[in-house]
């Protein structure tokens, strides 16, 4: 096993060159920037869809009210992402242009969009009107709107191809005059795509693009096809990159349009058979986060005798139910831990084996909404079939099969902790005579010591609440932490703001998704980098440097410990903004 963790760290470089793609990141930043709209308009039809499952028929008003609201968020999310892509895409084309030049990610928004439109929407040959690629099944349209948007865009600033202005003009004029050009550019290039699409095939690019990778997404949603992805998933992560981020943008049309098919068949009376939808891989494929960690804290905690296993399963169980699973990753830790490599990349294969095969053979239905993805997946799983039973079976299934996985590397690796944790108790009972020594002498110095903060009981009080700094800070500081989704940088925010309270420091601390922060970062005087993406540290400087915000990057087991610790959190942030301050009193 060993040789395997060698090969995969001899290939660590590859893997961080994958991750840190500009185009794989710009399409994860713009679904995860579209994320509300896609939850908000899935309440809305679970509630044009459960209640007749109880012999509820609400009013048809209502009901027509419900779907309105549903069409023109979900229906509209490939026209929306489309517009979050390229900010995001454009986010990143910046940190490539020398100069001061920059590209306005609001026009590329703007362009972006109307290039979708051009793409996306009209009619077949035989006049339908294809209304519903607005949706899920525009996205692909999406993509290359915004990437071809935001090239001819950069082309025109570093070419300096504009419409310039006398200096008199206020700067906010004088950019719309410069977007100009990019702007026409773009429509015309989009409108040229169309034309030359309809004039081969007869159709809009958007049902070109779905007619040509049909196949991909028929050998994608396969066993095979849906063993690879979820064994790439959890293998990216075992290497301390979040896997998500790297495979699932490449499936992310079918996850989504896959999952509006299932709906639109269940709606009219058919089974809705796809098993590749986004919340499949959330509630079964990654149950209790990547690598299908649901019961691993359980394990821990009742089956394990290490201190060390058992104290990290009663600190995680909650937070991986949620599908937030840092705590356990880095906390045990099964990132990059051989104990765990097999375990981790073979339960979420299993996982979608059997969860396709309860649907192709138990016909339990396909997965059909788009649900947060926090959600604790047997509660997840039930309500996406909507409440189907099989569900909750296969559920018990799965953690079943997920335990039986697990248990004997489990096993292996606290026997090894337990043997550790021997010998350290060991050597203290053979220190333990000595410290007992030690104690009698030191009883003396400790009535003085007693004494003497009984006399002086001011000092006392002040020396406890201003311990975890050297100096006070003067003047309000804040502070952003991000993590890969948003989950575990909370846990550290909240920890330093309860730190800050406690012991009076004017530190303000919130919590972000990485590739989330572009808009938000100049409000910030401190970033705390979480170690699921420290591969974007030299990035993310680049930014920091030239807003003269400070950058600071965390490792596993420092960063669970931050955020278990209030004060530990309050030490961390001082420390780091007082060796700020010092490295500018020496550059003076």
């Amino acid at each position: 096993m060993q040789f395997i963790i060698d090969r995969l760290e001899k290939h660590q470089k590859f893997f961080d060159k994958i991750s840190k793609n500009v185009y794989l990141m710009a399409i994860k930043d713009g679904f995860l920037a579209a994320m509300p709209i896609i939850l908000f308009s899935s309440i809305f039809i679970l509630l044009t869809s459960v209640p007749p499952l109880f012999g509820v028929n609400l009013p048809t008003d209502l009901n027509n009210w419900f779907n309105k609201i549903y069409n023109y968020t979900m229906g509209f999310v490939g026209f929306y992402v489309a517009g979050t892509t390229a900010k995001a895409f454009t986010g990143s084309m910046n940190q490539r242009i020398k100069g001061s030049r920059f590209i306005n990610s609001t026009s590329t928004m703007m362009a972006a969009m109307c290039g979708f439109m051009l793409l996306a929407i009209g009619t077949t040959k035989s006049g339908a009107y294809l209304g519903d690629y607005f949706g899920t099944k525009g996205i692909l349209s999406a993509f290359v709107s915004a990437f071809l948007t935001v090239h001819i865009y950069k082309f025109c600033v570093e070419k300096d191809i504009t419409i310039k202005m006398p200096k008199e003009v206020p700067g906010a004029i004088s950019q719309n005059f410069r977007d100009v050009f990019p702007f026409s550019f773009s429509i015309i290039a989009m409108g040229i795509i169309d034309v030359a699409i309809r004039a081969w095939l007869h159709v809009p690019f958007s049902a070109m693009i779905a007619t040509l990778i049909a196949p991909l997404f028929k050998g994608a949603e396969s066993y095979f096809g849906m063993a690879i992805i979820w064994f790439l998933i959890p293998l990216f992560w075992f290497m301390g990159i979040h896997g998500p981020s790297v495979v699932k943008p490449a499936i992310t049309a079918a996850l989504y349009g896959n999952t509006t098919a299932n709906l639109a068949l269940f709606k009219t009376g058919h089974f809705p058979f796809h098993s590749l939808t986004e919340n499949f891989g959330n509630f079964v494929g990654e149950l209790g986060g990547t690598g299908a960690t649901f019961v691993v804290p359980f394990i821990f905690m009742f089956l394990m005798k290490s201190k060390q296993l058992k104290a990290i399963g009663k600190a995680s169980f909650i937070p991986v139910m949620f599908a937030v699973n840092e705590p356990l990753l880095f906390g045990a830790p099964i990132i990059l831990n051989p104990y765990f490599f097999i375990p981790f990349v073979l339960s979420p294969v299993v996982n979608v084996v059997v969860g396709k095969l309860f649907i192709d053979v138990f016909n339990m239905r396909g997965f059909m909404y788009v649900l947060s993805w926090a959600l604790p997946g047997p509660i997840g799983a039930f309500l996406d079939t909507n409440f189907q039973p099989i569900s909750l079976v296969l559920m018990v299934l799965l953690l079943a099969l997920d335990t039986l996985i697990y248990l004997p590397f489990c096993k292996a690796y606290d026997a090894s902790l337990v043997a550790k944790e021997a010998a350290v108790d060991a050597e203290d009972d053979a220190t333990e005579g000595v410290e007992l020594a030690g104690a009698t002498a030191g009883t003396t110095g400790a009535v003085a010591t007693a004494a003497t903060d009984s006399a002086t009981p001011e000092t006392a009080t002040t020396e406890e609440t201003s311990d975890p700094e050297a100096k006070k800070l003067d003047k309000q500081v804040k502070v952003l932490v991000l993590c890969a989704g948003g989950g575990t940088s909370e846990q550290l925010a909240n920890a330093l703001t309860e730190g800050a309270e406690k012991y009076d420091e004017p530190i303000v601390a919130s919590a972000g998704a990485y590739g989330s922060h572009h808009d938000i970062l100049p409000n910030y005087d401190l970033v705390v980098l979480a170690p699921q993406v420290r591969t974007y540290y030299d990035d993310l400087k680049a930014d920091t440097d030239r807003l003269g915000i400070q950058l600071v990057a965390t490792k596993g087991q420092q960063y669970i410990a931050l955020t278990r610790d209030s004060k530990k959190a309050l030490d961390f942030v001082m420390e780091n903004l007082n060796k700020k301050d010092d490295e500018k009193k020496d550059d003076k």
